[in-house]
């Protein structure tokens, strides 16, 4: 029988205290690994949907809420700015891509966006069926949104006025689906996207024609300089995001922004920055705790493995009288250890991952992935070999050091 076996029957044989153990570094281990994935998959979203955006321009408030709102789209906007005035800032020669965003309606929960060729060029999607809009009341719809509400090319959608309102329905203005997004794993999978021109006629009064608001085709590959030419007096969007021709914009052009019009420039780096800080605080706490667990699990095994010792102290002396090496007896006690805070760490590892599963069913979360595993989860396992190491290496050397003639007398 090897000291693998002795380790692993040793452990079953005192099981209600090996399994204290176990279960503290399971549930250590769990919280820290809820943190840690949660962190990553948050900041990796986070990267996706802003790392070609420089700049985002909106209407003056919160700058965090402007960049929730327009980027990620999980906020309310600071409200409207006049087009003329964003298009006037798109011809500055330090500007390489603009994209309107106006927005105000939602499909069933899902957000219908305004906007025009150059958000498709902005995140990199393209059509997996169907084509692009070629007039208003058309839409393109992203796969998430056509997957979890079964969308297909041909359907008609009735928004309903708000971002979360789902009574106040334009049933007299449907949008036709003429394309579904293929999957990037961005925030446009979660967009209905239409012409700016259709978010204007939908909102205008019954008696207000349509005059020179004509739709932008993207088979004829029009963008945001189309509008250039268009008659745009008094028309409003919800925000403009901003892709910089060169990085000397990054310190000219959000200042000049803010300091000669009545919008505002919010950097999505430095907003992600603040956001994650302010995320920290709570994350620092839960992290403190799933460490205060896994150390109160070593001293936990250090008990039970130091009462093994003294329980077993004849057993491990004829084990010597047996030919077993001091080294022997030192490693089984050092493997027991490691044994108990291992497993404790692998069962957290995947109820960690169970619990992320259970998140996304129930809260239809996208940006969580359950079975997704990073490669600090590794070193999560090197801690607990090293805790379980630590918290057995006293009752190993009691054993190492174990004296037969005395032990025996005793008996």
């Amino acid at each position: 029988m090897t000291i693998f076996q002795v380790a692993y029957k040793n452990i079953v044989h005192q099981f209600s205290s090996s399994f204290l153990g176990a279960l503290l570094s399971a549930l250590g281990t769990t919280i820290f690994c809820l943190i840690l994935l949660l962190s990553f998959q948050l900041n990796e979203q986070l990267t996706l949907n802003s790392k070609h955006i420089d700049l985002v321009i909106g209407a003056k408030g919160s700058p965090l809420q402007l960049i929730l709102n327009s980027i990620y789209h999980v906020d309310y906007p600071t409200g409207n700015i006049p087009l003329e005035e964003a298009l006037a800032l798109t011809k500055s020669p330090l500007v390489k891509i603009a994209v309107p965003l106006s927005m105000g309606d939602n499909y069933q929960g899902y957000r219908i966006i305004g906007t025009d060729s150059s958000f498709f060029k902005l995140y990199g999607t393209t059509v997996a069926q169907g084509k692009w809009w070629s007039t208003d009341f058309e839409a393109v719809v992203g796969a998430e949104v056509a997957k979890e509400k079964h969308i297909r090319v041909g359907d008609k959608l009735v928004g309903a006025h708000g971002l979360t309102s789902s009574t106040d329905l334009h049933a007299d203005h449907p949008y036709t689906v003429v394309g579904i997004l293929e999957k990037n794993n961005s925030v446009a999978d979660k967009l209905v996207l239409t012409d700016l021109s259709s978010v204007w006629h939908m909102h205008e009064e019954h008696h207000h024609h349509h005059e020179d608001e004509s739709a932008l085709s993207h088979d004829d590959d029009h963008d945001i300089h189309d509008l250039i030419a268009l008659g745009n007096h008094g028309k409003e969007i919800t925000s403009m995001l901003i892709q910089y021709k060169n990085p000397t914009a990054v310190a000219m052009f959000p200042r000049m922004v803010n300091q000669t019009t009545g919008m505002q420039a919010a950097s999505p780096a430095l907003e992600s920055a603040r956001l994650f800080s302010i995320l920290g605080i709570g994350l620092d706490a839960l992290k403190f705790l799933a460490v205060t667990l896994m150390l109160i699990a070593a001293i936990s095994v250090f008990i039970s493995l130091y009462n093994a010792f003294k329980s077993r102290k004849y057993e491990l002396a004829i084990m010597r009288t047996m030919g077993a090496a001091r080294l022997t007896l030192f490693g089984i006690m050092v493997i027991e250890g490691i044994y108990i805070t291992v497993f404790g760490a692998l069962a957290g590892i995947v109820l960690a991952h169970f619990i992320m599963y259970v998140i996304s069913q129930v809260d239809n979360t996208e940006f969580i992935t359950a079975w997704q595993f990073v490669k600090q989860e590794i070193w999560i396992v090197v801690a607990a070999v090293l805790l379980g190491f630590i918290a057995a290496l006293l009752p190993a050397i009691k054993a190492y050091f174990t004296q037969i003639s005395k032990i025996l007398a005793e008996e």
